[in-house]
């Protein structure tokens, strides 16, 4: 078939090519909030480190297992401080990732099949290849050592965030979306890993009358209501009875992230009138999650007894917490830059030429820092095995730590070609506040 000689010629295929600049905009105000909820995350995790490991270790411990609730109405809601925080204040920090993820796949730059491949392979890699390492060094101990394998499959999107800003690096826009898209996603396979692989016992009851206050918010949201009088008890209501069914309350989070529309309504103007209402509660809540939620979770669940240098030691020699370390400094880099390297194969696409495969690289050990669901998951695959539990945190501790510090030496090393892209791609910009190189055909 002869070509008309009018038509132009198709533009070669692009890995991690820049995306629209609404979206590259709200990525950017996204990964903003994010950093503040970072830095509260490490401070909140120190200050625990530091009063476990103090004389006053005990005091820590009295609070974290404080109880506080109730059992009455057959509901079982006494629990310890600790406990609400992992099954509570998290079910909040879920439900912006509900938010997210539906934003994403309607209306973001990933609705695009094309788009989302990457990210998405990309996850998978990163899940697969460390819960392999995990269980390799897992497998002859025995005892339901195993059971943790999803340990270091997870990415804490807001320690890694921060990372970031202390490298002050500037980031391409393309980078910074591929991470943030890519930590999404992960989020969304580790509440998939945990409401299937870490729930013992479902009672099917309260799993069905659960879905009658998720249905009466859905009604409610796809209606645009916003009372707070009227949908707060519902995802009340909805946690609660997720949490008395045995499936990990967090997964009402997202649930009920997922019921709230991204998009306004035909009747209120269709796509092109603005965004829906899914916009207006991440705008409200990512705040309380990134900067109480995840903080509170973190205060509660890293403070750990090392036990000084030998202490360290020795829990380093168990298989558990080497095959964590190993799962999230080797395994999550691996994982995803192996899948990114092998998806351009495949498909013969070329990386944006923008980027440098090193820069992919720096992302992918990036995501090795797995903290906020490392540690949940940790706790629901070994529950109050005390020894183990320790150990657990000590391995989420030192590799998450490990694979922010080699990062910050690939990313650093990087950061000067960074701040290139980044002034040409700000230097252009027009009175719209749009840079022009958003608004060229192949942009």
């Amino acid at each position: 078939m002869q070509k008309d000689p009018g038509e132009s010629a198709p533009l070669p295929r692009r890995l991690l090519s820049r995306g629209s600049w609404a979206e590259t905009a709200r990525v950017a105000d996204v990964l903003r909030k994010e950093t503040v909820g970072g830095a509260a995350l490490l401070v909140a995790s120190l200050v625990a480190l530091v009063w476990a490991n103090s004389p006053w270790s005990a005091s820590y411990a009295a609070l974290r297992d404080l109880p506080v609730g109730t059992d009455r109405f057959g509901l079982h809601l006494n629990l310890t401080l600790g406990t609400w925080a992992a099954d509570g204040l998290l079910a909040i920090f879920f439900f912006v990732v509900g938010l997210e993820l539906k934003r994403e796949f309607v209306a973001g730059d990933l609705r695009d099949p094309r788009r989302a491949a990457l990210p998405i392979a990309a996850a998978v890699g990163g899940m697969v290849v460390p819960a392999a390492i995990f269980v390799a060094m897992t497998y002859s101990v025995g005892d339901g050592a195993t059971r943790g394998w999803a340990i270091p499959t997870a990415t804490d999107i807001a320690f890694a965030v921060a990372v970031l800003a202390v490298i002050s690096t500037h980031l391409p826009a393309a980078l910074r979306m591929f991470l943030l898209t890519l930590a999404v996603v992960d989020d969304l396979l580790a509440i998939t890993v945990i409401a299937v692989f870490y729930t013992e016992e479902i009672k099917l009851w309260a799993l069905a009358a659960a879905a009658v206050p998720l249905l009466l918010f859905t009604v409610l949201v796809q209606r645009r209501v916003r009372s707070w009088w009227l949908l707060v008890p519902l995802g009340l209501a909805t946690w609660v009875l997720m949490h008395e069914s045995g499936v990990h309350a967090t997964v009402a989070g997202v649930l009920l992230g997922f019921t709230v529309p991204v998009l306004r309504s035909h009747a209120a103007g269709g796509p092109d009138a603005g965004p829906g209402l899914a916009e207006h509660f991440e705008h409200r809540i990512r705040p309380l999650s990134a900067g109480v939620a995840i903080p509170v979770f973190a205060f509660f669940a890293a403070g750990v007894t090392i036990g000084g240098l030998q202490g360290l030691t020795d829990a380093l020699t168990d298989p558990i917490a080497l095959g964590i370390v190993l799962g999230l400094v080797v395994g999550k880099t691996v994982g995803i830059f192996g899948t990114a390297r092998l998806l351009s194969a495949v498909t013969r696409a070329s990386l944006d030429s923008a980027l440098r495969w090193v820069d992919v690289l720096g992302m992918a050990m990036l995501a090795g820092i797995g903290f906020t669901v490392s540690l949940l998951i940790g706790d629901l695959a070994y529950g109050d095995d005390s020894g183990r539990e320790d150990h657990v945190k000590i391995g989420v501790l030192v590799g998450s730590l490990t694979a922010a510090m080699l990062a910050t030496v690939v990313l650093r090393l990087r950061n000067r070609q960074y701040r290139a892209l980044h002034e040409e791609e700000t230097r252009d910009a027009d009175r719209d506040g749009v840079p022009d190189v958003y608004q060229r055909p192949d942009g």
